[in-house]
């Protein structure tokens, strides 16, 4: 993934907690708020919770997928962090992509021709 298109300081990541809107699903948590840059950012979080090196990096892989496979339906101008939930990891792909797709929706990010 390109260092222009993440999410990666700390007080980024906070400034997203703090202020931006926040929708929930049973595997993942998507924290979103506009930024000025027109251009879609992604911030990924695991926690050690969720097991080993090997299992937290296949989770992070995959969402990281799902994230950028779906950006065509999104609007531009938004950071979005997803913080991995214990349910995550073994849920299958297409388990996840419907519950981000599903999120998206909530959060309003979908642009209209989305689903």
């Amino acid at each position: 993934m390109k260092p222009e298109i993440t999410v990666k300081e700390n007080y980024e990541f906070r400034r997203i907690y703090r202020k931006g809107k926040s929708v929930v699903s049973p595997t993942m948590v998507l924290y979103c708020q506009r930024n000025r840059q027109g251009r879609t950012r992604l911030g990924v979080t695991v926690s050690t919770k969720l097991g080993k090196a090997v299992v937290r990096n296949r989770v992070r892989r995959r969402l990281r997928e799902i994230w950028r496979l779906n950006l065509k339906d999104m609007e531009p101008g938004w950071d979005i962090i997803l913080v991995a939930r214990v349910r995550a990891v073994d849920a299958s792909y297409q388990k996840l992509d419907k519950a981000y797709r599903r999120l998206l929706r909530e959060a309003g990010l979908l642009k209209e021709g989305g689903q």
